[in-house]
């Protein structure tokens, strides 16, 4: 059962905890780097949490390839916090920001990736019994 709870969820909880504590993702920078070319390019928390989030969706995808019960449960999980973050983004001042904006789609990729993913190996299952 804890293997179905959507890990995305570590990343929405993040943002919620730093957010309705009064931070500032867009302004808290991390880390000022000085590229070769001059730039100088600065590593936001918002943008940290992004890139946290992005890896969280690698680890999602690979688990929505797993087939049974627990995958049903682990899409449905999802498809609630894809809502869950809709709201948020619209009712919640806090979340009303491109970095909340951004997780809440990729949490919406999560869903429907993980529904083809799903179907996709579903099929291939069934084409491959069919053929015994």
């Amino acid at each position: 059962m804890i293997l179905s709870i959507p890990w995305l969820v570590i990343s929405v909880i993040l943002y919620n905890i730093i957010a309705l504590s009064g931070g500032h993702f867009d302004y808290a920078v991390i880390q000022d780097l000085h590229m070769i070319s001059g730039a100088a390019w600065s590593l936001t928390l918002g943008d940290l949490i992004i890139v946290l989030t992005l890896v969280i969706l690698f680890v999602e995808l690979i688990k929505a390839t797993r087939t049974g019960e627990t995958s049903i449960i682990d899409h449905s999980l999802s498809m609630l916090l894809f809502i869950i973050c809709v709201v948020e983004f619209l009712v919640v001042e806090a979340c009303g920001t491109s970095t909340f904006f951004m997780i809440t789609v990729i949490t919406l990729i999560d869903v429907v990736a993980g529904f083809t993913i799903t179907i996709r190996s579903a099929r291939r299952d069934l084409m491959l019994g069919g053929n015994q």
